[in-house]
């Protein structure tokens, strides 16, 4: 029964999530060689992220031309998620259909005994049938437990597909089919043979993001296309459409993030997007123009001078990976810091951080890395419009963040909080005892004891990834600070 606060909406598009049964089932190449598929098919798909990665996001937008999106289940409550899920869907003319990808395993989230920040939350949350992704190597009637006990471990979750990855061979996949249906009732949709083709190549933060492995990798289009065409052969296109047209529609509220800005002038944010900084999430930036800002893009690795702005938005990435790129590129580095000097908004996420402050220093990842890119030392003059040098490889951070602003900020006034993330492998180092910052957290690592946000005039950079559906001021506080 609806509340009498809204008028009733419904979304009704197909839709299925591709969940796996642990990390590294495959579901992200599975995902990502499904949309592809479907949208050489004709289909106008629409890519999710459950959880706040950035990377298996580019992928998804490679497979299908739309923006894929993130949705998560710590840091926005269901109105929020179906708002995200809704504004995805109607993008650009809006989908044919909606393609989720999981995180991790089906019932990993934050908690032991909860299912909040799953992928299975979210299912709930979109009432979205479930393919899960089995990774079979080794096992045949193993399987069988396998999506037994999946099922029965949370009734609400609706799992109505398995695709077996990692099959050794036809004998090794009849025996897992047999057993799957003699003991349970879900269909086995597809069954992929153990191939390297189907592998994209890793990094300490996890995949490539596809933008530089377009860059470095000259055959990148042909292992998508190949991971395209095996997933075509391997899987049962049609019943994958037939079980994503049983979706129910959803209700949706009247939104509440994606409202038009009351006239409020229309500056110019400059946004980094680059080889080494592609850490964005789309939703943050369709915000920011909703808000009244117009976005140019350009690149600290590749341009020589920054275009005309009102403000700076320099996300997260890879600079270790580039930092002689960016340290040899000495007119943009002078640049940004004459824009800071002069009073111009900038803010600075991760990746951007470590850009803004006077040097990166690279060398060996700690034991406690994985998946570590041979990262050559060296120390690397940066921008310096932030104190402190960055330290790259010897610590590793991966959690939620919860914080608030200490005083007023080009993102953020005294007493506004967010809820957001930290995932990075480096720290900084040499901050004079006079530094500023503009946010205390009270869940998370941040720069410095527990406080993040360096700061410095109208510059302020943080290792918190903000998303604008749980801080909902971030776009409004930033289009402001740009227009004065």
């Amino acid at each position: 029964m609806l509340d009498n606060d809204y008028n009733k909406k419904l979304i009704d598009i197909p839709r299925v999530l591709i969940a796996g049964d642990r990390s590294s089932s495959g579901k992200t190449t599975i995902s990502t060689g499904l949309m592809s598929v479907l949208h050489h098919q004709g289909l106008r798909v629409q890519p999710f992220k459950v959880g706040l990665d950035y990377i298996d996001p580019s992928y998804h937008t490679e497979a299908t031309g739309r923006p894929s999106r993130n949705l998560d289940g710590y840091l926005m409550d269901r109105d929020s998620v179906l708002e995200v899920f809704n504004h995805g869907i109607n993008y650009n003319g809006g989908a044919d259909i909606a393609i989720i990808e999981g995180v991790r395993g089906l019932y990993e989230g934050l908690e032991a005994l909860s299912d909040t920040g799953s992928t299975a939350q979210i299912a709930k949350m979109l009432d979205c049938p479930v393919i899960l992704v089995i990774n079979a190597r080794s096992i045949t009637r193993s399987t069988a437990a396998l999506v037994m006990g999946y099922c029965s471990f949370d009734p609400e979750v609706n799992i109505t597909g398995v695709i077996l990855n990692n099959i050794g061979g036809a004998r090794h996949a009849q025996k897992a089919l047999d057993a799957i249906k003699a003991y349970t009732d879900i269909p086995v949709i597809g069954e992929i043979l153990r191939d390297d083709s189907m592998k994209i190549s890793m990094r300490h933060l996890g995949l490539i993001p596809a933008m530089e492995g377009r860059r470095m990798q000259a055959d990148f289009d042909q292992r998508i296309t190949v991971i395209k065409n095996i997933i075509k052969t391997s899987v049962d296109i049609d019943s994958l459409i037939e079980i994503s047209n049983k979706a129910p529609p959803l209700e949706i509220k009247d939104p509440q993030i994606f409202v038009p800005a009351i006239e409020r002038g229309a500056p110019v944010i400059g946004i980094a997007m680059d080889e080494a900084f592609n850490f964005y999430y789309r939703d943050n930036l369709d915000l920011l123009e909703i808000a009244g800002a117009k976005l140019v893009y350009f690149s600290p690795v590749n341009d020589t001078h920054p275009p005309a702005m009102d403000g700076m938005y320099i996300g997260g990435g890879y600079p270790e990976l580039f930092s002689q790129e960016l340290s040899d590129n000495e007119g943009m580095r002078k640049d940004i810091k004459e824009l800071s000097l002069a009073g111009l908004p900038i803010y600075a996420e991760c990746g951007g951080l470590m850009y803004l402050t006077n040097e990166l220093i690279t060398g060996e990842m700690s034991s406690s890395s994985y998946r570590s890119a041979d990262i050559p030392p060296g120390e690397y003059s940066m921008v310096g419009a932030l104190p402190g040098r960055t330290l790259m490889g010897q610590t590793r951070i991966v959690s939620y963040s919860k914080g608030g602003f200490i005083e007023n900020t080009p993102i953020g006034q005294d007493g506004d909080t967010f809820i957001g993330h930290e995932f990075h492998h480096s720290e900084i180092i040499d901050l004079p005892d006079n530094s500023r910052f503009g946010i205390k957290l009270a869940r998370g690592n941040g720069i410095k004891d527990g406080y993040d946000g360096l700061m410095s005039g109208n510059t302020i950079g943080v290792y918190s990834h903000m998303h604008a559906a749980s801080y909902k001021e971030f776009a409004v506080r930033f289009v402001d600070a740009c227009n004065k």
